[in-house]
């Protein structure tokens, strides 16, 4: 009897969990990993930095879910079967060491996503798993027999008898067409996690300049998010921008990245607060220049811009502060407006919301519920997280699901 062939299609993160677990979890089959490109792991080896945001500290399933803009409600199922817990031991089982850092983030021990790479690399070698890069597949067959045949771009083809689609992300509609010919059907996918652009503003000046916590609001709609914010040479990034791109991945792509984003500087301080701060400011140390003397908790050069931005010269005290002054800095530091055009997206790190629909699927094995046989793991669902570490957690999981189930 021919031993049960099971192909994966995508080397990235999912593609590589799913034909390690099926390959551990089912000895007798064959695992052939096809990659169209001639890069394994591209993402890995670029996430966080080059070091790799393996998953987040986030244990309560009911918790995490609540980072995912599109799955939330879908995931708990699959994070039920594979647990942020089980992704750590999965790694540390086979000699990777994984650290928390003070954010919840959780990276290997070296600081390398090189670790990560050679672990699933070594790990793939081990159980015998046969990966071929620089294979397109161009369309899947479902024959009479119930196998796939699965053709190649340029020539050639592959038969197996259970398959896993974890192709990743793509922002082209036209990439899910191979997908969309056995009978699934696509959420437009649009961008998801990426910077703001306020091309020729001064604040681009400060860049590299960051707070530990801002409030960032979407004018004209719900949108509302906060966490730290880093101005660069472009305009906006950090994680509070990075979230609002993806809870707005679709009202931004609506409004065609362009739209007015308010900031809040300083959220834990009202207004009356913030003006209570500054008249005592005014009261006791009325000789000080307010440029070179900044009462809140602020970056110097963050607090001379919104010093200058209200009107007010290097060389004014405290005591000369007017109202009107005082009014205008109060409101930039609190509701600072940006003229957004445009985004920022990393190429090698983009995640797009969308991609084939979850009804569509069985989240408790990942199996099609349109094709038998056919699984999905990894950002081709339309599932995506916000920043640190959830889509690597999304990956391996729905991986692990997919996996276990198809060498049933």
């Amino acid at each position: 009897m021919d031993r049960k062939r099971i192909i994966v299609v995508g080397g990235g993160a999912a593609g590589f969990f799913a034909a390690v677990n099926a390959a551990q979890l089912d000895p007798e089959a064959e695992i052939l990993l096809l990659e169209k490109t001639n890069k394994l792991l591209s993402k890995v080896r670029v996430s966080g930095g080059g070091r790799c945001n393996v998953t987040h500290a986030c244990f309560d399933n009911g918790s995490l879910v609540k980072n995912y803009p599109r799955g939330e409600k879908e995931l708990r199922n699959v994070f039920s079967r594979f647990t942020t817990n089980d992704t750590i031991k999965w790694f540390e089982e086979r000699g990777v060491k994984i650290k928390t850092e003070v954010d919840g983030r959780m990276f290997p021990e070296s600081d390398n996503s090189e670790t990560i790479i050679n672990c699933l690399v070594r790990e793939s070698e081990k159980l015998n798993v046969i990966v071929k890069q620089g294979t397109d597949v161009k369309e899947i067959v479902k024959e009479e027999s119930e196998r796939f045949l699965l053709k190649i771009n340029g020539g050639g083809e592959f038969e197996c008898d259970k398959l896993i689609v974890a192709t990743g992300g793509n922002s082209k509609q036209e990439a899910y067409q191979w997908l969309e010919k056995l009978g699934h059907s696509i959420t437009k996918p649009v961008p998801s996690l990426f910077t703001f652009n306020i091309p020729d503003n001064p604040v681009t000046k400060l860049m590299g300049v960051s707070v530990p916590l801002a409030k960032v609001k979407v004018a004209g709609t719900k949108l509302e998010t906060d966490g730290p914010l880093l101005i660069t040479h472009w305009g906006l990034s950090g994680p509070a921008i990075l979230k609002a791109s993806a809870w707005g991945a679709r009202i931004l792509s609506d409004l065609n990245y362009n739209f007015s984003a308010l900031i809040n500087w300083l959220p834990k301080y009202t207004e009356e607060k913030l003006r209570i701060e500054f008249n005592n400011q005014k009261e006791e140390s009325p000789a000080k220049l307010i440029y070179g003397n900044c009462p809140v908790e602020l970056p110097r050069r963050l607090w001379e811009y919104h010093v200058i931005k209200s009107g007010i010269g290097e060389e004014v005290r405290w005591a000369d502060l007017s109202k009107k002054n005082m009014n205008l800095l109060v409101n930039h530091i609190l509701n600072d407006e940006y003229k957004v055009k445009g985004k920022t997206t990393f190429k090698e790190e983009f995640v797009t919301c969308g991609g084939i629909n979850l009804k569509e699927i069985d989240l408790s094995t990942m199996q099609s519920k349109i094709v038998p046989g056919l699984y999905f793991a990894g950002e081709v669902i339309d599932v995506d997280g916000v920043t640190g570490g959830f889509n690597f957690q999304n990956a391996w999981s729905t991986a692990w699901v997919a996996a276990s189930n198809c060498i049933q």
